[in-house]
């Protein structure tokens, strides 16, 4: 009994160390790109003229390393975000097995989870994620918004001043303005996790034909090809979500109590100003530097979760 009761534990907290790995990954990765992203959604009009333009201008005005500002949040962040979103992943999927979401496996008839059930999962651990990833994320953008080379020239001189700046205007619950976009956005996770595994099956049917590839590289695969359904699904969400981090930008951030400050926009709200000044364009801004760093950043993410999950002996939610 108490054997079963040490696995168990063990079962259920593999995911978090690996979701560590993954989190970590992601920054390494894909930060210069959703810099980009972010210049490119939360940018009055006119600012930027695309992708290469932002690119273009951040290294001739600001240096390469301008690509990694705010990169100091996520790099701390993430790997708790990612240890939580993954490890809640895990303890949903098996919930979802302990409480019949499966379906008998090709040739063996052994109970695997249902694509629904994974998307399900996806969604859960999305949700499950959101409390931590909203001040992580708002951080990170307000720091990405900065353009000046030097920062002494900067408002947030790191981090932690651009924490302390939020909390004395806004209170302690500054720190999750766009709490609302933030859950509409990790909402998405749905379709992550099923297109993941929807790919994986369909790379095991491979197996004894000269394509089979081995359950490392299938992981790779399906997990930058999961991102594009996952971007495809979630670009509007992030829109909203980052104009609503980005507020009151372009301004300043003030440095006074005022209500122009501490009134935090609304999902709707900014929903609705986006639509009536870009039309539904404006909800796809960003969308080109996503889906350049969504295959590597994900794949990559993917390959090390699910890599640190087989070395870690999890119980599988496939066979």
């Amino acid at each position: 009994m108490t054997g079963n009761a040490s696995q168990s534990g063990h079962l259920r907290t593999v995911g978090a160390f690996a979701g560590m790995g993954s989190g970590l990954t992601k920054v390494a990765v894909g930060h210069g790109f959703d810099t980009i992203k972010t210049r490119l959604q939360c940018s009055p009009p006119g600012t930027y003229h695309g992708a290469i333009d932002v690119l273009t201008k951040i290294l001739r005005n600001e240096g390469v390393l301008a690509l990694y500002k705010g990169a100091t949040p996520p790099a701390v962040g993430w790997a708790a975000i990612d240890s939580l979103l993954l490890g809640s992943l895990h303890n949903y999927r098996l919930f979802l097995i302990r409480h019949g979401m499966t379906e008998p496996t090709r040739g063996t008839e052994a109970p695997r989870l249902t694509l629904l059930a994974h998307g399900i999962a996806g969604l859960c651990a999305g949700f499950t994620s959101t409390l931590i990833a909203t001040p992580v994320e708002l951080l990170k953008v307000k720091l990405q918004l900065q353009s000046q080379r030097s920062v002494t020239d900067r408002q947030f001189k790191g981090p932690i001043d651009c924490a302390r700046q939020i909390i004395r205007t806004q209170g302690i619950l500054g720190l999750w303005s766009g709490f609302t976009g933030s859950l509409a956005f990790r909402s998405n996770f749905f379709w992550m996790f099923l297109s993941f595994e929807a790919f994986m099956r369909g790379f095991s049917r491979l197996a004894g034909t000269p394509y089979e590839i081995s359950t490392g590289s299938a992981n790779f695969v399906s997990g930058g090809l999961g991102a594009f359904a996952f971007w495809g699904m979630a670009i509007p969400a992030d829109n909203i979500k980052n104009r609503m981090m980005a507020h009151p930008y372009p301004l300043p951030y003030a440095q006074l109590l005022t209500s122009a400050i501490v009134t935090r926009p609304s999902f709707f709200l900014t929903a609705r100003q986006i639509y009536s000044r870009d039309g539904i364009s404006g909800f796809f801004r960003g969308l080109g530097p996503c889906l350049l760093r969504a295959f590597p950043v994900n794949a990559c993410a993917f390959f090390v979760y699910e890599g640190s999950m087989r070395v870690l002996g999890a119980e599988k939610t496939r066979h």
